[in-house]
């Protein structure tokens, strides 16, 4: 599948302060991409970076093959965006707002669409001054979809959106893929973009510490098995006895290592008499995985 954005060798300081290096990612046609990171890792400045918004100190950036920086927007045409907080002005309707964003061609068509996707449509002649931080989120993430772009890229885009408008936008981003449409999404709620991204990048220091499929993430946490007996403190010391290793955790985890984990506990307890209350299997998620990575020390040469 063709890559419709490249980015290559990007480094980027802020004084002496080095922010990106040498940060490498492809987002491919039609796929969902999640960049997640901690706080000041360079999210923000990456996504800024590809929509050239700011000057970087090396590496080079494409969108369809056309190179993007400070200098040259020529590729951005076809590209949305909304990072950090949606430009609002105050006496102006929603409507009047997407009518400054929306191409001529099927003007009409394209804005009624996603303001019904978005669930705008009671109050979207109102004037913005009298919008809710959601409301203006999702007039913000509107101008970012009036024109069905190539590329949408979007900075914490589920910020004050209740359940339902998180749902809505999902189930849109989802279908524009579906039609091709690329994007890029950074966000802190973990458990939406798990649901949502085909890609994921985690971002640390700087550096994508990880790139893989989702699902392949996800997967690579493993499985485990919280188990749950009339006497907790002994069932521990009988499966370290028998030479299993426990999670550290007040409860009784253990992480599966092949498929006869799960029968080897359960053996083990049953023959130092113990009682089985229960087992629970858990499937590690995002959230435990980029904990995982971001929370492994780094080495010198990282830093």
């Amino acid at each position: 599948m063709a890559n419709l954005l490249s980015v290559q060798q990007l480094d980027k300081s802020f004084g002496n302060r080095r922010v990106l290096h040498g940060v490498n990612f492809e987002v491919a046609a039609g796929h969902i991409v999640a960049l997640v990171g901690p706080n000041g890792a360079g999210k923000s400045t990456i996504m800024k970076a590809v929509l050239g918004l700011i000057p970087t100190d090396g590496g080079h950036l494409t969108i369809d093959s056309q190179p993007v920086s400070i200098t040259s927007h020529q590729a951005l045409a076809h590209v949305g965006a909304l990072i950090e907080y949606p430009g609002i002005y105050p006496f102006l309707t929603g409507k009047q707002h997407l009518e400054l964003f929306a191409d001529k061609e099927n003007r009409d068509t394209n804005m009624t669409q996603i303001v019904e996707a978005l669930g705008m449509t009671s109050y979207i002649d109102h004037k913005a001054k009298q919008y809710s931080l959601g409301m203006k989120q999702k007039l913000g993430i509107a101008q970012a979809l009036v024109n069905h772009p190539k590329l949408v890229i979007l900075d914490e885009p589920m910020n004050g959106l209740d359940p339902q408008a998180v749902k809505d936008l999902r189930d849109y981003i989802r279908k524009m893929a579906d039609q091709g449409t690329s994007f890029l999404i950074s966000s802190h709620i973990l458990s939406e973009l798990e649901k949502l991204a085909d890609d994921v990048l985690i971002l640390n220091h700087g550096k994508i510490v990880q790139q893989s499929s989702m699902g392949e993430l996800v997967a690579s946490g493993g499985t485990s098995y919280v188990i749950t007996t009339a006497d907790d403190a002994s069932a521990k010391t009988a499966l370290m006895a028998a030479g299993l290793q426990l999670v550290p955790a007040e409860k009784i985890m253990i992480r599966q290592q092949n498929e006869k984990t799960l029968n080897q506990v359960l053996q083990t307890l049953v023959n130092a008499n113990i009682e089985i209350t229960d087992v629970v299997k858990v499937q590690h998620d995002l959230e435990e995985s980029f904990l995982d990575m971001v929370n492994t020390p780094t080495t010198k040469e990282d830093k």
